[in-house]
């Protein structure tokens, strides 16, 4: 993008009838411009800004439709990102969605506001909103997660009815959509088998931008992180292990999720839920990071570590080895003593440490908010007519 800026509005607002749209800053060539759905809580609010950011180096505008209500600093971060407009649709999260009635209701409205917006794109971080409305635009769905498989690999039983309707839904979004994206081929098959879907989703790695940290000698302990509520993050088992473990274990996220479920530790010590700079400070310290999940569709807490250079210790399930294999230690994710024992003998060689957290660190670097963008970018192109179908600044660029 050029240094010099401007600001504007929707090309498309109808005033009283528009969602409140904040100025968008562009400073290049606009070639494409795509609207994205995501929640102001999870992992999806940080996706949708490392993928704008990532666009917006190949001129491609970004409008942002988030549901629930983004904090300051979230608002901020997003007016930092060139080529990012941030539509507040004042809708209800999709994970407090209490029926279908109600999802299908949001949809509409995101239905409505992309014909407004001037986007020639629709891209879904909830598949199950393409099964609620008519789109007059592409429709990529992005399967991030999902009720029916996390419930299979944490349970492997039949669904409870509040699951089992959310399922119908993805399915019926995922069929509806033009293009399906998995973050890992491990969690396209997981979403092809349980949705019974016609083709195999397209396989796009997340990207994240390593954190600037300091360099300081490596600290004895252990480090986990991200939804430390959600039991599908196993950290029962870990909390477990780490009475046995001669240095003390770490997490930092949330300990409550917004569906009411709680968890309380014995044995591992909570850091609160960090923000980027103090997520940061902690990884710079280069701790035995571990992961012992049981269902991850990919992972951003072990790839921001890894970004860090701290040494991996993960679970055995196909999403960690897609990503992960060679340059991480693997246990099964329900081997207690595998864990322990495999923590204890990396805490205790400075050596090993240093090479597999070197190791991770440079694969880290394969998984860039530009290469996830780049492959996006590819994929909203190929469902635009030939006649309409932009060239991306980089590809003129390259030329």
């Amino acid at each position: 993008m050029g240094a010099r800026a401007h600001w504007r509005r929707c090309r498309a607002c109808v005033p009283g009838e528009c969602f409140p749209f904040h100025g968008i800053r562009t400073g290049g060539p606009v070639t494409l411009r795509v609207l994205v759905t995501a929640d102001s809580l999870g992992s999806a609010w940080q996706y949708g800004l490392d993928l704008a950011r990532g666009l917006s180096r190949l001129g491609v505008e970004t409008v942002l439709a988030v549901t629930g209500t983004p904090s300051d600093g979230q608002r901020a971060a997003a007016s930092r990102i060139d080529g990012l407009e941030l539509v507040e649709t004042g809708l209800t999260l999709d994970s407090h969605a209490e029926n279908a009635s109600s999802l299908r209701a949001a949809a509409g409205q995101i239905a409505a506001l992309a014909a407004r917006s001037g986007a020639e794109i629709v891209h879904l971080n909830t598949p199950a909103l393409a099964a609620g409305a008519r789109f007059e635009l592409p429709v990529v769905a992005v399967q991030h997660s999902c009720a029916a498989t996390w419930w299979e690999a944490v349970h492997d039983s039949a669904l409870p009815p509040d699951f089992a309707w959310r399922a119908q839904l993805v399915r019926a979004g995922l069929q509806a959509a033009d293009m399906v994206v998995t973050p890992t081929a491990a969690f396209a098959a997981a979403t092809h088998r349980a949705y019974r879907l016609d083709h195999t989703p397209r396989i796009v790695h997340y990207g994240r931008a390593p954190a600037p940290v300091p360099l300081y000698a490596p600290h004895d302990f252990v480090f986990t992180s991200g939804r430390l509520w959600d039991e599908g993050k196993n950290l029962g088992m870990l909390d477990a292990a780490a009475a046995r473990i001669a240095v003390p274990v770490r997490a930092a996220g949330p300990i409550e999720g917004p569906n009411g479920a709680s968890v309380l530790f014995d044995n591992i010590r909570c850091v609160g839920n960090l923000g980027e700079a103090d997520l940061a400070r902690w990884l710079s310290a280069r701790p035995v990071f571990v992961s012992a999940a049981l269902y991850e569709p990919f992972g951003l807490s072990v790839l921001e570590a890894a970004s860090a250079g701290c040494p991996l210790i993960l679970s055995d399930i196909p999403t960690f080895r897609e990503l992960w294999d060679e340059v991480a230690i693997f246990v099964p994710p329900r081997d207690e003593e595998g864990f322990t024992r495999a923590i204890a003998r990396l805490v205790a060689d400075d050596f090993e440490r240093a090479v597999i957290g070197r190791a991770a660190k440079e694969r880290a670097s394969l998984y860039s908010p530009d290469a996830m963008a780049a492959q996006m970018a590819a994929i909203y192109r190929s469902l635009l007519p030939a006649i309409h179908r932009p060239v991306l600044a980089a590809a003129r660029e390259a030329a």
